[in-house]
């Protein structure tokens, strides 16, 4: 495998070791303006600030505090594992303070800074002497611990705890959190181990989580065996230890293993771990098993937006092929570990492949999850919301929620928008690769010699992305690498006086690379051909054959009712021999560009009290006078649900 081994990466949530077997490295990056800047910034303004009120509402502080002893009362929640959303806000809370200026960070970052060093210092009080801490399980079960791994949780927290810590370190240079997650760390270690090893349990958590935690927290250390602890949990996996069921990833070794099953969000969390450990130990099996899983997760089990999960009874993934859409769960945390997986492999790999997952699903599966003013959430992030929809309420609610009795999702939301830079851009000894493209700017790593470029573009809405070389070594060429997504049909690119198109600038695994003596101030100019386009699926998922969706660059599009007053949705056939147009409209849902379609409502009589009938019978349902010609107006998926509730739907049915 390719290796490559500059100064040091970028300070991010995955921050490979100097000698991990690794192709690229993060590089550094900043978001100046654009799509993603606004979308960050309602995070950091809104959502963010307003994490440590919905977890005291929520009584996540109170438990607490209960167990700092500074409290009394009931214990509040439902769940075994609601200490984990105080730690994801607390990284999400960390990787926001690290992008003040030093004595520049004003009033509201004063008061995160605040909260921060609260919270931190109430999970301080709250862990026992040994390390252990679990609020859930001090106090609910009377001290009990270890007894209930399948379904308890607590290395899924200590995990969860782990990472915030590493987050809090790297931004802030400050040990306070990074000593808490140490003493539990330590405690794990001591108790935990495979037989013959001394320590009193040979298991592991039915949510993994705490694995790639391990791994982070002796990137920070250097600490060995917290590297070989999160190897031991990993390989834990698939020997029955929590009952054989391919729900806690327990039904075959992850070596072994030929699909992605069970649960979605604990299986990808495995497979991040799992690509770490491949980082850091070179282990050829557990990247060949990421790799052979990869594939198969995304030829047979992804949605068109990059989501997945096709059950809500258990959260699975469901067989190959089996993507429906109103029932279509997509959870918005199975977004976010896909996104955290992949950018792993494109690290370990090179390839740009796993990259153009993370502009679908950043774009799609995973932005649809949080409002467009940052204050609601989806939790499950349906295809299709069909006409007359009654919605129970709940976690599991296609309606905006305001929080969730199990809120995984809001928080999680919160640390990757904050943390969104460090997922941008890598470097190798050869030159800077872009993966995302923003208005901002990319410095990488060449052996210990800078180079830096800037990034002007209104990307998703415009093709052009225009590049500057900021900085660069005298007298050495390098590579800038762009990645041309996988959707792209055209693209065109101008360096200096030269203009190139796919015909003659090839791309290769993904990438258009430019190797030359780079001066400051040499320009590079890529235009992406963002045509609106009709996709249609693989024949072998039902649920959407003889259907297309409309696509623009990385956005996949939807239909909403509020945008066509009548008898609703169910009954949109698209006309598939009329051009699609689009228009820009600043004035709608914060900006956005729809695509323009004609389609056709049928008016489909009543069956009446048999919504069957025979064949032949529907021979004239499509006859002229039946039909009802529209105009159909088709907004980014990740904009529906900020205006009204009502249908929505993605899949158009064309006949």
């Amino acid at each position: 495998m390719p290796h490559s081994r500059p100064a040091q990466s970028a300070a991010g949530p995955v921050r490979p070791g100097r000698d991990a077997q690794v192709t690229l490295h993060p590089a550094t990056a900043e978001v100046h303006a654009g799509f993603w800047h606004t979308r960050r910034e309602v995070n950091a303004r809104t959502s963010v600030p307003q994490g440590p009120g919905l977890l005291e509402s929520a009584g996540n502080l109170h438990n607490l505090r209960l167990v700092a002893g500074t409290a009394q009362g009931e214990y509040q929640g439902d769940f075994p594992f609601v200490d984990s959303d105080v730690y994801k806000w607390l990284e999400a809370a960390s990787w926001q303070l690290a992008q003040a200026v030093p004595g520049e960070e004003g009033p509201e970052g004063r008061r995160l800074a605040a909260d921060v060093h609260r919270i931190i210092s109430l999970v301080t009080e709250a862990q026992q002497s040994d390390g252990y801490l679990n609020t859930w399980f001090q106090v609910r079960r009377g001290g009990e611990r270890y007894q209930d791994l399948r379904w308890g949780h607590e290395l899924y927290c200590a995990g969860h705890l782990i990472q915030a810590a590493v987050a809090h370190h790297r931004s802030t240079g400050r040990d306070e959190l990074l000593d808490v997650a140490r003493r539990f760390a330590d405690h794990i270690d001591s108790v935990f181990g495979p037989p013959g090893s001394g320590k009193p349990i040979d298991g592991v958590d039915g949510h993994p989580e705490i694995e790639t935690a391990l791994v982070e927290l002796y990137r920070e250390t250097g600490e060995q065996r917290y590297l070989d602890l999160a190897g031991y949990f990993v390989d834990c996996y698939g020997h029955g230890k929590l009952g054989g069921q391919a729900y806690s990833q327990d039904r075959v070794p992850l070596r072994s293993a030929d699909t992605v099953e069970g649960h979605a969000v604990r299986q990808l969390y495995l497979l991040a771990g799992a690509a770490d450990l491949a980082a850091e130990t070179g282990d050829a099996e557990l990247l060949a098993a990421c790799e052979r899983l990869w594939q198969a997760m995304t030829t047979t089990k992804t949605h068109l937006t990059g989501g997945l999960g096709a059950h809500h009874a258990r959260e699975d993934f469901g067989d190959p092929f089996e993507l429906p859409n109103e029932r279509a769960y997509c959870e918005t945390c199975a977004a976010i570990a896909s996104i955290q997986w992949s950018w792993r492999m494109a690290l370990l790999t090179g390839e740009a492949r796993y990259s153009d997952l993370i502009e679908r699903t950043l774009f799609n599966g995973f932005l649809a999850g949080v409002s467009l003013d940052g204050e609601s959430w989806l939790y499950v992030n349906p295809l299709q919301v069909r006409d007359g929809h009654t919605d129970s309420g709940g976690d599991q609610s296609a309606r905006r929620t305001r929080w969730f009795s199990c809120a995984c999702c809001p928080p999680n939301v919160m640390r990757l928008l904050a943390a969104l830079q460090h997922y941008l851009a890598s470097s190798d000894a050869r030159g800077l690769q872009i993966h995302q493209y923003v208005t901002g700017s990319y410095r990488g790593d060449l052996d210990g010699l800078p180079v830096a470029v800037s990034a002007h573009t209104d990307y998703p809405w415009q093709g052009t992305v225009a590049f500057t070389v900021d900085e660069s070594p005298r007298d050495r060429p390098w590579t800038l690498s762009l990645r041309i997504p996988q959707w792209c049909r055209a693209y065109r690119v101008r360096c200096g006086t030269e203009t190139y198109d796919q015909s003659d600038a090839p791309v290769t695994d993904g990438w258009l690379r430019w190797e030359r003596t780079w001066a400051p101030g040499d320009e590079v100019v890529l235009e992406l051909g963002l045509e609106p386009r009709l996709t249609a699926a693989d024949p072998r998922v039902d649920a959407v054959r003889g259907c297309v969706a409309i696509e623009r660059g990385p956005l996949v599009y939807c239909l909403e009712q509020v945008d066509h007053p009548g008898t609703g949705l169910d009954g949109i056939v698209l006309d598939t021999t009329r051009p699609l147009a689009e228009r820009h409209r600043p004035d709608l849902l914060g900006g956005v560009t729809t695509v323009v379609a004609t389609g056709h409502r049928r008016h489909i009589p009543d069956a009446g009290w048999w919504p069957y009938r025979p064949a032949e019978d529907t021979a004239h349902d499509a006859a002229p006078a039946t039909d009802e010609q529209v105009a159909l107006t088709a907004i980014p998926y990740y904009a529906w649900a900020n205006r009204q509730n009502g249908s929505m739907r993605v899949w158009l049915p064309t006949s």
